[in-house]
């Protein structure tokens, strides 16, 4: 079997295709590894980039991509409406084929000190790389964002895992989350209404930490609400952290119920990044209404189809 081994990192940059597309070119350039999908997001300024290949040759892409969006990303001047902490935010090793979760880790962490070291961006390490249990959770190792790093690194409780053994560049990029998991799926609800607070208290109800000790009524599920003005509409934005416990129809449904609840509806639905082909369903793109924003095409949005081309 062939080791394959995906990544798919999210940059702090989804406005300036100049600077995306010099990002993108330098995870391309390594040798063996395929760059799969480049999806930015204007008001979330935000671009998820997906790539795979040979495991090592995938983890040199992915220090090439921190490395450009490091000298091109300067988060003191960064705004959007999605959380974020560094110019690489969130840079996740997943196994694909040939390779384990706990060697997708350990790639993780090996690539975190190498980033703290050569590049001075500090490092916390997350889900199956943690090195402490507390920061499994990304949502507790992006607290406070970008705008609470100086504060964090003076916190020996809170400071990331991997400082840099020169200086530290945290001023302009930030910090990064590095770290290894299973496939994560990340679509947002198209609602009705333009009210955040609307959107919020579905998210609320529906992710699975729930709101005020009260929980919520899916597992595995990860949400905030948000509105985006390039779409007119207010969204609820998931992460299905493991889609074989809850599926994309079931968080579809749920969500769908409670945002009548709330006295508005789902009216589509948009999938950020690729999806692994057993996610999807027969009818899903009509169910799902994934036509709404713009045509959803299998052979650009499944990995599977998008590896083989």
């Amino acid at each position: 079997m062939n080791r394959i081994m995906e990544c798919v990192p999210n940059f702090s940059e989804g406005r300036d295709k100049t600077v995306i597309n010099q990002i993108a070119d330098a995870i391309g350039s390594v040798g063996g590894v395929k760059v799969l999908n480049v999806d930015p997001g204007a008001d979330a300024n935000r671009t998820v980039i997906t790539f795979a290949g040979e495991p090592e040759a995938v983890s040199e892409a992915a220090f090439r991509g921190a490395k450009a969006a490091g000298e091109l990303i300067d988060m003191s001047r960064h705004h959007g409406t999605h959380p974020r902490i560094g110019a690489t935010d969130v840079l996740p090793f997943v196994p694909v084929s040939g390779i384990s979760l706990d060697e997708c880790a350990q790639m993780a962490r090996l690539l975190g000190r190498r980033m703290a070291d050569e590049l001075g961006i500090p490092v916390y390490l997350y889900e199956a790389a943690a090195l402490r249990p507390e920061f499994r959770n990304l949502a507790v190792c992006r607290a406070g964002e970008y705008e609470a790093v100086a504060e964090k690194l003076a916190d020996p409780a809170r400071r990331p895992d991997l400082m840099p053994s020169g200086v530290s560049r945290h001023a302009r990029s930030g910090c990064s989350v590095v770290g290894a998991r299973d496939f994560l799926v990340a679509v947002n609800f198209n609602l009705v209404t333009t009210s955040v607070e609307t959107a919020t208290a579905i998210a609320r109800q529906v992710r699975e930490r729930g709101y005020q000790g009260r929980p919520g009524t899916l597992k595995c599920v990860k949400a905030i609400g948000w509105y985006i003005p390039e779409y007119g509409f207010a969204q609820v934005s998931c992460n299905l952290t493991n889609f074989r416990v809850t599926s994309l129809r079931q968080t579809f449904d749920e969500v769908s119920r409670v945002a009548l609840l709330h006295g508005t509806r789902v009216t589509g639905t948009e999938i950020i990044g690729l999806v692994p082909e057993q996610v999807l369903f027969p009818d899903a793109v009509s169910y799902l209404g994934l036509d709404q924003l713009r045509p959803f095409r299998l052979e650009e949005k499944v990995l599977e189809y998008v590896l083989n081309k």
